[in-house]
């Protein structure tokens, strides 16, 4: 092993720093990503020989598993060639987000200063005052609908791709229809795998889709609309099953402020400077996943146009 594979992690709160020398290959992400892709072999061609409803469920948990893989790629993890990390993570199991544009418009996400803004963020799930005028009021209660839990595991996934899709179709460049034609030859190799397994192609559609929904739980109040960009990024103190699943993101706020920081150090990044991060997202809190599903599960969460936008409703709509 050479002295690049044998560089340490130096992960140590000093002086209120969090210090890290980047390894040549991070071993937990690859080994998980390794892991993942067996588990999701093992679903399509094995285990729905026997009993489908369970391979639709595991092949599911493995599509959001690898989904939040593709998140630490293009953060730049498991190693410290980009190109690699892209490699590894290409084939979009979920079978509807190319990881070309997952990673553009992820990063553009990451300008913390546009947060929630419909206009400049594009995960966004507030409209502009002016595009919620403009939406029929027979489509209003979908939108809202969508903004309780239920909903965002429903229909989230078909409104969130029709959303995602149309921007792009909107926005239509080289890289963009390259992102998309990457991705439909990923696609083809995907479903040429599943055609060949012991799973129905509509089963692990289906699988694709709760794998979809599960995500929507990550995403559903991972940003609020707050005056200060550091109040909208949320922490939920969980650590079961789902924070695994979204490799510890409910610590949204930290992986906000460190995004360079692999999923396994989070944790401990947030025990050595909570009431920092705390105070820094204005004790935008929940104690776990269940409190929220208890909470919003039927409940609004937040109205559709954004309740803070002072600028911007003069542009033309994009």
């Amino acid at each position: 092993m050479g002295t690049a594979t044998k560089t340490k992690r130096d992960d140590r709160l000093t002086g209120g720093r969090y210090r890290t020398t980047k390894r040549t290959v991070e071993w937990p992400t690859l080994v998980l990503l390794v892991a993942t892709y067996a588990v999701w072999c093992v679903a399509v061609f094995w285990m729905a020989t026997w009993s489908l409803p369970l391979a639709v469920l595991i092949t599911a948990l493995a599509i959001v598993q690898h989904a939040s893989l593709q998140h630490e790629a293009l953060h730049g993890h498991p190693s410290r060639w980009q190109w690699l990390n892209a490699l590894m993570v290409r084939p979009s199991l979920n079978l509807l987000v190319p990881y070309g544009r997952f990673r553009d418009t992820h990063l553009n996400h990451h300008r913390d200063a546009n947060l929630t803004d419909p206009y400049d963020d594009p995960e966004t799930n507030f409209l502009s005052t002016a595009r919620w005028r403009c939406v029929p009021r027979w489509l209003r209660p979908v939108y809202r609908f969508n903004n309780t839990l239920a909903g965002r595991m429903l229909i989230g996934p078909l409104l969130g791709q029709w959303t995602f899709m149309r921007r792009d179709f909107r926005l239509l460049d080289a890289n963009v229809a390259c992102s998309w034609a990457a991705h439909a030859v990923s696609t083809v190799g995907v479903m040429w795998l599943v055609v060949a397994s012991s799973m129905p192609v509509w089963a692990y559609l289906s699988a694709a889709y709760v794998g979809m929904s599960v995500l929507k739980i990550r995403t559903f109040l991972e940003h609020r609309a707050h005056e200060s960009h550091g109040g909208r990024s949320v922490i939920i103190e969980d650590s079961g099953p789902l924070a695994f699943l979204f490799l510890n993101n409910n610590l949204h706020i930290v992986h906000h402020m460190h995004p360079q920081v692999a999923w396994y150090d989070l944790p401990r990044l947030y025990q050595g400077r909570k009431a920092r991060f705390l105070a820094r997202n204005g004790g935008y809190w929940y104690r776990s996943y269940a409190s929220i599903m208890a909470r919003y599960l039927l409940a609004v969460k937040d109205p559709v146009p954004h309740p803070h936008l002072r600028v911007g409703e003069e542009r033309l709509d994009r």
